[in-house]
């Protein structure tokens, strides 16, 4: 039997390939929802203008209606942090997601 070792560099590597999921959910009150979709509608085509975006959607919660959820999927974990990075996002789409309900939302 051959023995292949793999270095703990070449494993995260690995994982920065695959493609992930980002969830970002908000609590907002109902009498700011309309203004709230628009401001998650800018984020996401803020988002989309990045490099290995993939897909993304906005969604308000049908049995509690202030709570919000904007998804996107991602080439991988990389072009995700990159398009969080630009100036653009810093400037206009970061100010919404630091709304987030603290949570983790990175997923494979």
């Amino acid at each position: 039997m051959k023995m292949v070792f793999i270095s703990i560099t070449e494993i995260r590597a690995a994982a920065r390939l695959k493609p992930m999921l980002a969830i970002a959910r908000f609590s907002i009150p109902l009498n700011k929802a309309s203004d709230f979709r628009a401001q998650l509608e800018s984020v996401k085509s803020v988002l989309a203008e990045a490099a290995g975006f993939l897909d993304g959607s906005v969604g308000q919660n049908l049995d509690e209606p202030t709570l919000w959820v904007l998804t996107t999927s991602w080439q991988n974990v990389g072009s995700y942090r990159r398009a969080l990075s630009s100036t653009r996002a810093k400037l206009e789409a970061i100010p919404v997601l630091a709304r987030a309900i603290d949570e983790a939302g990175a997923y494979e």
